[in-house]
């Protein structure tokens, strides 16, 4: 982790193994719970519709959405897309652990992602700006 002042707020650095390429920011929107796209995930509104999910009924469309992992049917890669084709996809995906069928809807969704970050997801507060670089593996938090 790097900290540093920036405009009279602190910025955290943390490193992370970059996924997507791309650099985004958002509020910060974090699951403790893995997210099913498929059946999940509304493609037309980007609101999570699993039930019983911690996040039912929240919109994850451009936020940088942090969960640890996915879960469910390859087709959630193509939900990724149709999120994005639609405008209501996440800005930005940090995973503990990305697994091919986030990655690839990342990668055809054109969404920066990340996964291994430098801090544990359930220390992040949601609301917080952050933003994340998939070229270079970071993820700034604090940043606008």
């Amino acid at each position: 982790m790097i900290t540093f002042n920036h405009l009279c707020g602190v910025i955290l650095l943390y490193k992370a193994r970059g996924i997507t390429r791309g650099k985004a920011s958002g509020p910060l929107l974090n699951s403790p719970a893995p997210i099913s796209f498929l059946s999940g995930v509304n493609p037309d509104t980007g609101v999570i519709v699993e039930k019983g999910h911690p996040l039912q009924g929240t919109c994850i469309a451009g936020t940088v959405l942090a969960f640890p992992y996915g879960k469910g049917s390859t087709v959630g890669s193509y939900i990724l897309y149709a999120l994005s084709r639609n405008g209501h996809a996440p800005a930005a995906i940090i995973n503990t652990e990305a697994e091919p069928i986030i990655a690839t809807g990342a990668i055809i969704g054109n969404i920066p992602m990340v996964d291994r970050p430098g801090i544990p997801l359930d220390g992040l507060k949601n609301g917080v700006m952050v933003t994340v670089d998939g070229d270079r593996g970071e993820i700034e938090i604090g940043a606008a």
